[in-house]
């Protein structure tokens, strides 16, 4: 009799155990359990640590909870002003009602991989080319906005939407590098163009100090000498007055046999070849007009003579 308890004492506790084992289950920290009994979903969900369930009358689905990084692969498409571009993008998002992760969505990971890719799709097509350039914050939004509308009743939050990159075709790329070519030249020549227009207002102002007082315009000359002769070089560039030369020319228009000069002509300058004369026009000798020779008279002898 002892036996007979003994052995089914053993047999009860082997029952037990292996009903133990297969009713436990361990729901991790950043997971929750979905329990299906009968495949009726339990209004209860489980959470971290241990739980047991009814076993072969219960299921237990367990779903994650953090935040899933999911990349959107490059899609192609033409923007509003007509360029055809490929950008990819990632995904950021999380369960946030695993019940209806579970029961509204047969697989919410793949039904918020094709809505990422049809949102961008639109986006694309409803947006120009700058604006995927340099607007990159606001087509993030709209795109987040576009996700995140549908995954709500899959029980599934959008954290973020990121764009990583826009593939240009190489012939833009070559029309962008020129325009910014052509755009950093004008702004240098307006730069320069103002940079002369300034100096020349100093300049102005300058020339107009020194002809008050001329000697500052010598200064001026020697500083330019100096200037000059500070490089190593084997020529040394000495300025002529302008006021010499005046002076020379009325020395020369002052003298005796000094010739007239030519209305119009330049005034020579001392060390530089003369010009030759021009030449005098001689008329053909058809204008000249002929003139007749006188006959020749025949003298007679003079009766007088002997």
């Amino acid at each position: 009799m002892v036996e007979e308890l003994v052995t089914a004492g053993v047999a009860l506790a082997s029952v037990g155990m292996a009903y133990a084992m297969c009713a436990a289950r361990v729901v991790k920290q950043y997971e929750r359990g979905v329990v299906f009994r009968l495949g009726r979903l339990r209004s209860t969900v489980r959470g971290p640590g241990f739980t047991m369930i009814v076993p072969f009358v219960d299921r237990l689905q367990k779903v994650n909870m953090q935040i899933v990084t999911m990349p959107v692969p490059a899609q192609e498409g033409i923007t509003r002003d007509n360029v055809t571009v490929r950008v990819d993008a990632v995904v950021y998002f999380k369960v946030t009602s695993p019940a209806e992760a579970i029961v509204r969505v047969e697989d919410y990971r793949f039904a918020v991989s094709q809505m990422a890719q049809t949102s961008l799709r639109s986006i694309i097509g409803k947006s120009e080319l700058d604006d995927l350039l340099s607007d990159r914050e606001k087509l993030n939004q709209g795109l987040e906005l576009m996700i995140d509308s549908p995954a709500v009743e899959w029980g599934v939050t959008i954290d973020r939407v990121e764009i990583k990159d826009v593939s240009l075709p190489e012939t833009m790329k070559r029309s962008m590098a020129r325009q910014a070519e052509a755009d950093r030249e004008r702004r240098a020549r307006v730069i320069n163009a103002d940079a002369e227009l300034q100096a020349s207002k100093k300049l102005a102002e300058a020339a107009k100090e020194m002809s008050e007082q001329p000697a500052a315009l010598q200064l001026r000359l020697l500083q330019t000498v100096v200037a000059v002769a500070a490089e190593k070089n084997s020529t040394l560039v000495l300025p002529f007055p302008v006021e010499l030369l005046r002076f020379l020319e009325k020395a020369q228009q002052s003298s005796p046999g000094a010739v007239p000069p030519v209305p119009g002509a330049v005034p020579p300058v001392p060390g530089a070849a003369v010009p030759p004369a021009p030449p005098v026009a001689v008329p053909p000798p058809s204008s000249v007009p002929a003139v007749a020779p006188e006959p020749v008279r025949e003298q007679l002898p003079s009766q007088d003579a002997p």
